[in-house]
């Protein structure tokens, strides 16, 4: 009975993680790099060639890495601190029902990003190597969401086994093949970025950086949960997000600046490289999507009081099922989506800090509902979503703060 409970609480989701299932240094900064390595970012490194020239764009990366690093180590320090996931952390800042919407919203973004990327990986492919029919299409988005849904279904161990493979493969094909194309180049990369438009500041470049991944940052509590000691998740989570990310946006600089493309996949083609452009692609989505459905299992676990393999399946059936689509319509909703979570990540660093008691036992005292946390959530992600000043996930943040710290001082007056 007892190897049977172990074996179905390998992932901790009703439960904080035990000093024994904790994972070394190495291990988890290999699983927080994996989670960063998003092709969706090299978008974003095609964005900041096009409109930067190349110290703005490191100026860029910059400010944008350390505004986002701290987000990232706040909530990795929490979760490392506590052992508790994203969802379990919601149920004692939001309540036991309040945690509903947060669960929600990122099991419904991660499904929707791990959908994108699957058509990521098979629109490309299938055009290179099979025509580009639709059948092959499908055929690639039904064998990689198969392959990714699995590795998530197995859980945190699957996880660390893919990022090993997954992080040191991507980093130095992808490097080489970086560096082949800089080096084929007319002038060197500084001479290349001073042909962009210049219609970004350094400001505007890092809200992008930032946008990048500060919704999926949001989950990785999920993650660090599984590290040492707070120090550890704080660290492994803060160094992998920034190589990760510039790594990611380098990709995505070069390829617009030397192919007029957004991945490394074209550069890699280009160079003739096209079976190890495949792998690399494959492997670098694998990385994300597995991780974007582990959290997304988790959630709905919370939500419907379920085990998290079974939610890990269904969201695996509906993202694989709606990928295409999603991919040709629904990337400008992801992005919207994407600033409702902040004010979510927010909430949840405020609520540890100034409630611990509340963290750091078994069994708390749950509310229902918070209302100032949820409000918190819908004001932010409203302000984010509507004000066209300054940079949207950190406009959600404030307000999601002061909603909250009212609602503390309410509380307290009672």
């Amino acid at each position: 009975m007892e190897k049977e409970k172990k074996v179905k609480d390998v992932d901790f989701a009703d439960s904080a993680v035990p000093a024994s299932a904790r994972k070394n240094v190495v291990t988890m900064f290999m699983i927080m790099l994996g989670f960063t390595f998003f092709s969706a970012s090299m978008w974003v490194g095609q964005q900041l060639a096009d409109g930067l020239d190349f110290w703005g764009f490191l100026g860029s990366l910059i400010l944008g890495g350390i505004i986002l690093g701290i987000y990232t180590g706040l909530l990795g320090y929490v979760g490392a601190k506590t052992g508790l996931s994203l969802d379990l952390l919601s149920q004692r800042a939001f309540g036991k029902k309040g945690s509903y919407l947060p669960s929600a919203m990122t099991s419904f973004t991660q499904i929707g990003w791990f959908s994108v990327g699957l058509a990521m990986f098979a629109i490309p492919v299938s055009k290179e190597l099979l025509g580009g029919s639709t059948a092959a299409q499908w055929g690639l988005v039904i064998l990689a969401g198969v392959c990714m849904t699995a590795s998530a279904y197995f859980g945190i161990e699957s996880l660390t086994i893919v990022s090993y493979i997954a992080v040191p493969s991507v980093a130095i094909l992808g490097t080489i093949a970086m560096v082949m194309a800089v080096m084929r180049g007319d002038g060197t990369i500084i001479d290349q970025f001073a042909k962009s438009s210049g219609s970004l500041t350094i400001i505007g470049g890092a809200g992008l950086v930032i946008g990048s991944f500060v919704s999926g940052g949001t989950a990785t509590p999920n993650f660090a949960r599984f590290a040492k000691n707070g120090k550890a998740g704080a660290i492994t989570t803060v160094v992998a997000f920034f190589i990760g990310n510039s790594l990611m946006f380098f990709f995505g600089a070069v390829s617009s600046i030397f192919v007029g493309g957004n991945d490394i996949f074209e550069v890699m083609v280009r160079l003739n490289l096209f079976y190890l452009a495949v792998l690399v692609l494959g492997l670098n989505i694998w990385t994300t999507n597995d991780n974007a459905l582990y959290t997304a299992g988790l959630g709905l676990a919370n939500i419907f009081h379920q085990r998290k393999k079974p939610m890990v399946l269904l969201s695996g059936i509906i993202g694989t099922v709606a990928s295409v689509w999603l991919y040709y319509n629904f990337c400008g909703w992801l992005n919207i989506l994407n600033c409702t979570l902040p004010p979510v990540g927010m909430i949840l660093v405020l609520a540890y800090f100034m409630n611990k008691e509340d963290f750091e036992t078994d069994q708390p005292k749950l509310k229902t509902i918070d209302w100032f946390a949820v409000a918190g959530v819908i004001l932010g992600a409203i302000v984010a979503n509507l004000l066209h000043w300054g940079i949207a996930s950190i406009n959600g943040m404030v307000v999601a703060a002061v909603c909250y710290c009212v609602g503390q001082a309410v509380n307290k007056r009672k």
